[in-house]
């Protein structure tokens, strides 16, 4: 698969089959993982690939609870005008997403592989992330699709229990993806423009160049 395509297309995926995920893709999903860059080589982060159902089983109403949490805490004036006003095309894009990532939510446990990660005292995920990035473009290149989700830090004590996370090891949540292969198509996330949301030099200066439409497919 060319590098830009699955850049491109490698977006939420959160309508899944339950079709379990082999283990050789599993194993070049992480492989690939592992390769990216790591603050001091020093790799202070582990993964948990979780399959089993009475995992998932404990895990689904925690992040339940969670995900409520945060509709009720972040996302509440959003919620609020979006349902006021759902024809508004702003509304309408975030109620898209809304119901996306409830049906996440309500699925949980239907997903066939979730993708735990972890950091050791480091909070600011500069070294997880580019792993985690990696691992889900890995994915979108075997075909299967991702999805990551941080709600659980709403009760992180809670999965590191559930999942027998060692105490006083200073291990700290950082994310859980989703794997399955999408019962949906592939396709470009639509996005506000780079020139929209991006400057050069001092904070507010343009960029210096416009991209109304996606550069790939050529």
């Amino acid at each position: 698969m060319d590098v830009f395509e699955a850049l491109y297309t490698t977006r939420a995926m959160r309508r899944c089959k339950p079709d379990p995920i082999p283990v050789e893709v599993q194993e070049r999903i992480l492989d690939a993982a592992i390769r990216a860059p790591t603050g001091g080589n020093a790799q202070n982060w582990r993964f948990l690939l979780v399959e089993r159902m009475d995992v998932k089983a404990q895990l689904g109403p925690v992040y339940r609870d969670c995900l409520a949490k945060i509709w009720a805490t972040i996302y509440p004036d959003r919620v609020a005008a979006s349902n006021a006003n759902p024809d508004d095309p702003e509304s309408r894009q975030f109620l898209i997403m809304q119901r996306s990532a409830q049906h996440l939510a309500d699925h949980f446990e239907a997903y066939p592989l979730l993708l735990f990660s972890f950091v050791q005292a480091d909070p600011t995920g500069g070294s997880i992330f580019p792993a985690t990035w990696s691992a889900m473009l890995a994915a979108r290149a075997e075909g299967v699709g991702s999805a990551l989700t941080s709600a659980f830090m709403f009760q992180p004590d809670a999965v590191l229990s559930i999942l027998g996370v060692p105490e006083g090891e200073d291990w700290l949540f950082s994310s859980c993806v989703t794997f399955g292969y999408p019962t949906g198509t592939w396709g470009v996330a639509p996005r506000r423009p780079v020139h929209e949301v991006s400057y050069r030099d001092q904070w507010g200066a343009p960029v210096g160049f416009e991209v109304p439409t996606p550069l790939w497919p050529e």
